[in-house]
């Protein structure tokens, strides 16, 4: 039996040799560029600063009520003062002559009063020193009766004074200015009037009436005359002031004439009313 043997393998023919593979190398890397420097932030002035802190505005709910609270009182302030102005406009328009005048009104009825007072003085000095308490003041008493009767309207008055006579043509004239005509009489120290043949008395009233005005519920008409006792320096200019009566008037288109007199009369009465229930307190 035969083997056969395998022929030993004959190591390959030399040729040419493969090239063999090389490593690669890692490609040259550039040096890094020198990077650039950051620059600093320009320097803020303090305009632009304060700026900044200006705006926006940032306001806390407490300040927001307190200006809220500012401008309230400001705003009362200015119509507390504009309100002042106003009602002082007239006088800062007058004139020399309207100024003084009205001070040597008020001058007037201040010596009207030092003058009462005065008076006073005298009749508790009489009182205290007559011999006949009795006798003087009964004759205080009468004297005081016909003061208050004539302040009452009940007894008849004259004396100095003026006629003060308004004619409204046009109808425009109210109860409430004859009331302001008449207050400002008394003011000036008118101490008995009467208009068209009515007395006024401190409980009198106005009314508007149709076609006229009526006075304690008598109707009276145009023109309305005013009979006037008082001192006649003083009840004129105090009709004359500027935004007084007479400028009212005019405004109304009425026609207002004021004539001084040495003698008025004022003889139109009331009857004396007797109180039902007021009692005097004294015993």
């Amino acid at each position: 039996m035969s083997t056969e043997n395998t022929p030993p393998e004959e190591p390959d023919a030399p040729g040419p040799s493969k090239p063999q593979p090389q490593p690669q190398q890692p490609p040259a890397q550039s040096a890094p560029a020198a990077q650039p420097r950051p620059q600093e932030p320009p320097q803020e002035t303090g305009r632009q600063r304060l700026a900044a802190g200006l705006w926006p505005p940032r306001f806390s709910r407490a300040q927001l009520i307190v200006a809220l609270l500012l401008f309230v009182l400001g705003l009362g302030l200015a119509i507390q003062v504009r309100s002042n102005s106003d009602s002082s406009a007239p006088l800062r328009g007058a004139r020399q002559e309207d100024l003084v005048r009205i001070l040597d009104e008020l001058d007037g009825r201040t010596q009207r009063l030092e003058d009462e007072k005065q008076r006073l003085d005298d009749q508790r000095k009489e009182l205290q020193s007559s011999s006949n308490q009795a006798e003087e003041a009964r004759r205080q008493t009468v004297e005081k009766e016909r003061q208050l009767g004539i302040l009452a309207g009940t007894v008849a008055a004259q004396g100095p004074g003026i006629t003060l006579r308004i004619t409204d043509t046009k109808g425009q004239v109210r109860s409430d200015q004859l009331l302001d005509t008449l207050q400002e009489l008394r003011a000036a120290g008118a101490e008995a009037i009467q208009i068209n043949g009515v007395r006024v008395v401190a409980g009198s009233y106005f009314s508007d009436e149709g076609g006229g005005v009526g006075i304690d519920g008598k109707k009276i008409t145009q023109p309305y005359e005013f009979k006037v006792i008082g001192k006649p320096q003083d009840l004129e200019p105090a009709l004359n002031i500027p935004g007084g009566v007479v400028q009212t008037m005019e405004k109304e288109q009425a026609t207002v004439a004021v004539t001084r007199s040495a003698k008025i009369v004022v003889d139109a009465l009331r009857a004396a009313k007797q109180p039902d229930y007021a009692r005097s307190s004294s015993p």
